[in-house]
């Protein structure tokens, strides 16, 4: 019988959530994905203190400002780390704005042409990258941008079906809907007992933005993110793209039994109507949901976080 990880990937593209080369080599994902958190924790391995130094020593013979310097090492790094990945992979990478522009349209959009433009400098097209950015109103506004100007979009922290309706009314690429902070939440905040398989509420929330974008006919790509367990992910097979960490792609790889497909394009259950999603509603709807208001700011606090954390671990390098 073959693995759990070889019958996913015959039902869903399997993305691989890290930074570290040996696991996306290991592990052989279509596509891998990145954000502050993961490059802090690769950038501080020891087989990669070379590329980390490279990048301090370009970007310091430029003619830059203290701040400036800072900026650019960490955009650079981030190219350079989804350069690596791109000769492993032959798919895409995900490459995520600074968090801090979460509510700022303009220098999102400024920030994501800086980075494609860092790519094709190193001869790599916007075609094999996607630009990772927060599931706010600003940040779909500006994905909804890029996208005219030709650059795909993942729309990562997202929580709920406004988020996802919102960015499938935009025309982004993808979307990373959360599976395991939506538990954690859940976890910590409801009585229910019943939290597990099906009963999820990150798988639940996943399985319908699913069915919604097959129903409505949305070419944006749905891939569940933020696993917690094999559990949550089997729950999900068939879903377009899932993105996992080297800890749960080890999990698969070494476990057998059968996965049953649950998403089926074909078999999306009962009609959700389509309802344009504008600012005030999108705002509203983001308030009267505790759960998504929490997991937002928060997640968006700790890849800030993490973000200073890279900045300092850069400067004292």
């Amino acid at each position: 019988m073959t693995s759990l990880l070889s019958q996913l990937k015959a039902m869903t593209t399997v993305v691989a959530d890290t930074g570290d080369f040996e696991s996306i080599q290991q592990y052989q994902p279509e596509d891998a994905t990145t954000n502050p958190s993961l490059l802090l924790n690769a950038s501080k391995m020891s087989s990669y203190r070379g590329l980390v130094a490279s990048v301090v020593t370009e970007v310091g013979r430029l003619n830059l400002s203290s701040a400036e310097q800072v900026s650019h090492s960490t955009d650079l790094l981030a190219v350079r780390f989804g350069e690596k990945i791109l000769d492993i992979i032959p798919g895409r990478v995900s490459t995520e704005v600074d968090a801090r522009l979460s509510f700022d349209k303009q220098a999102s959009i400024a920030k994501a042409h800086k980075l494609i433009a860092m790519y094709e400098q190193a001869g790599i097209g916007a075609d094999r990258v996607l630009i990772k950015l927060a599931s706010t109103w600003e940040g779909i506004s500006a994905a909804k941008k890029l996208e005219k100007d030709g650059i795909q979009t993942n729309l990562t922290l997202l929580f709920n079906f406004t988020q996802a309706a919102a960015a499938a009314d935009a025309g982004v690429f993808l979307i990373s809907p959360f599976v395991g902070r939506i538990l954690d939440w859940y976890k910590e905040n409801s009585h229910s007992q019943n939290l597990n398989g099906a009963n999820d509420p990150g798988v639940i929330s996943v399985t319908r933005i699913f069915n919604y974008y097959k129903q409505n006919r949305y070419a944006t790509v749905v891939m569940g993110a933020s696993f917690r367990s094999v559990e949550q992910i089997i729950e999900l097979a068939g879903c377009d793209k899932l993105t996992i960490s080297p800890k749960l792609l080890e999990k698969l790889n070494a476990s057998q039994g059968e996965i049953v497909r649950k998403l089926h394009a074909d078999k999306t259950g009962e009609i959700i109507d389509a309802t344009p999603i504008d600012e005030q509603r999108f705002r509203f709807k983001l308030n009267e949901d505790a759960m998504t208001t929490e997991k937002l700011a928060a997640g968006i606090r700790s890849f800030v976080s993490d973000q200073r954390k890279l900045e300092d671990w850069l400067k004292d390098f």
